[in-house]
Order: structure tokens, then sequence, then C-alpha cells
């Protein structure tokens, strides 16, 4: 897969991102004008409008929403209020959260006025997530939100034209059987939205069919006998090579669904996928995008604050694509 193949796809679509830093990142603001210019998606921009047009003549033809003066202020309020109520939350409290850009762009997206939200060149995972957990909530009463990378090379001669999602990457420290299992789930939907349609899931271990014994290993299995239930291709627990590597699947794995041909990878835990997909970036060379958030009703994406230019330009075709996946 190239950059080129998911910017084609999203241009598609005309979808409608908001981009709550584009007042205070001159990153963010790159990236918008590149993705106007070449129609990916339609960018919303959060700030004051003449600060804005003052820094950058060029984004006089944007559409941008101050916050303060935003005609539908009140009614964001109220929206935010009822959604937590419950939690404590004062309507005074209310109203000084939606004159933050985080806030009140995850409010854009809540109301349909925009498909998704890029954010976090600027700021930590927490100011991008938890909005999202607090408005946009996860799909199903009682689910969760998990991350993945989507890896992919130009001309990498390991993977070819193959795609990867490693998962959990970036939320989820140490996950439960059942938080694997959803975790495997959002995966498959993340790689579906890209426009791929054979998902082959590997839970990785330290160990390959029972080669290992130890009470970590027995999550992963528990993850893998509840998954194989969706009659989607999979295969644990098994080692990071037997998931990859064709001949080493097929000797360790000889009877399996997956020998060496996974193109979803659920690791046991976040220390495990976070090594993994910086060690695939840096080392192997490899175009690491996200973190891509899954499991939310809405798509809502957070970026590294290391990300360049590019970067956010990828995760805005993403984000276009993932809403796609939502409007279905």
């Amino acid at each position: 897969m190239k950059n080129k193949d998911i910017l084609k796809k999203a241009k598609r679509l005309g979808k409608t991102i908001v981009f709550p830093e584009a007042g205070f990142s001159d990153r963010t603001i790159e990236a918008v004008k590149y993705i106007q210019k070449k129609g990916i998606a339609k960018p919303i921009l959060i700030g004051d409008e003449s600060a804005l047009v003052l820094r950058d003549k060029k984004l006089i033809d944007f559409q941008i929403i101050n916050p303060q003066t935003f005609p539908q202020k009140e009614e964001l309020v109220k929206r935010l209020y009822k959604k937590r109520k419950d939690k404590g939350l004062t309507i005074e409290q209310a109203q000084e959260l939606v004159l933050d850009p985080y806030y009140f762009a995850t409010l854009l997206v809540d109301m349909e006025l925009a498909d998704g939200m890029v954010a976090g060149a600027e700021a930590s995972t927490a100011n991008t997530v938890r909005p999202a957990l607090q408005v946009i909530k996860a799909k199903k009463k009682g689910g969760i939100v998990s991350s993945c990378f989507i890896m992919y090379g130009e001309d990498n001669k390991f993977l070819g034209d193959k795609c990867l999602i490693l998962s959990d990457c970036g939320v989820i420290k140490h996950p439960t059987e059942d938080e694997l299992y959803q975790i495997a789930c959002h995966s498959v939907e993340t790689y579906k939205s890209l426009g791929f349609t054979d998902p082959k899931v590997a839970f990785l271990s330290f160990s390959t069919k029972g080669s290992a014994e130890d009470e970590s290993i027995n999550v992963v299995r528990g993850a893998y006998e509840k998954f194989k239930k969706t009659e989607i291709p999979c295969d644990g627990e098994m080692q990071f090579d037997s998931a990859m590597v064709e001949r080493v699947g097929k000797h360790k794995n000889p009877n399996g669904q997956i020998q060496g041909d996974a193109n979803i990878l659920i690791f046991p835990d976040l220390n495990s996928g976070n090594i993994c997909y910086k060690a695939m970036q840096y080392v192997g060379g490899l175009t690491a995008v996200g973190p891509i958030l899954q499991g939310l009703n809405k798509p809502i994406n957070d970026l590294s604050r290391g990300c360049t230019v590019e970067d956010i330009i990828i995760a805005t075709a993403i984000t276009a694509l993932q809403s796609n996946k939502e409007d279905k």
C-alpha cells in the first residue's frame, strides 16, 4: 500500500474533518492547506478567523469557526451538560468546556456538523481522548476504546503491497481476555475501512501453540477462542515469526489458519505493541499511521506530538475512510 492509495480513496468521499489545533499549530495549517488544495477532505478550522487569516492569508477561503461566537454555542453547552450531568458536570462547567477547542471540535462531530476530528500535534493524548470518551463514547455499552497503528511500506520487500494493523499500541495497558477480543474486533473494522476484505488476525505471544506456559498466555488463548467464533480467519497464541514468516509459520504451526500471512497483529499488552510498532517504523523503515482510535461512535484521531505535516495529511485521510465505514 502507498500513501497515494489512501489519499485517493479519501478524496472520493468528500468528508468534512475538523481541526481544533489550527489556531496554534503551524504543522496543522500547512497540512490543511494541502488537504483543501488536493480535495482530500473539507477542513473546518477552530480558532479566531481574523487571527488565522492574519497569520496566513491563504486561510481566507477556509471554513473557520470561533467557539466564542458560534451561533449554536448554547446548543453545544446543553448537549454536553446532558451527557455529563450524571457525572457531576454543572452547566457553568459545560459553558467553560465548550470553549476548549478539543471539546468544541468533538461536539461538532457529535452533532454531525463534521464527519471526524484530527488532533494531537500540540497536546497529549488525553486532550484528544478524554472529550471523545465523554462526548462521542464507545459504540457498545460497556465497550472499550482501543487504538491501532497502520503500518505499510512504499517499497518494502517484506510487506510488498500489504498493509498491517498493529493493536493495541497506545491506549489499553494490560488488556483482559475480553478486552483483547474487543481490540481484535475493532482492528478488523479499521482494516476493512481501508478497503481491504481479507482480514487475518494473529493473537501474539512469546509462545506458539503451547510451546510455553504462563498466565499471560492464558489471556491470549482465551481471547483467541472467543474471537474464532466470528469465523474471521485467525490464530493464536503465536509468536511474531509464526504470524509473519511463511516458512516459520508452516513449521511451528502446521495445522494453523495463519501461517506467516497475518495482516492484523494483536499484542498481549501495551508494552509489546508500542515497542514493536516503533521498531518497525525506525529500524524496519515502515510508515506508521496512528494512533488510530477504534471503538468510538464517530472517528476521532490522535496524532503524535512528533508528527510531521505528512502524518497529519494521512491521518486525515484515514479519518475520512473511518467515517465512511460508520455511514454504512
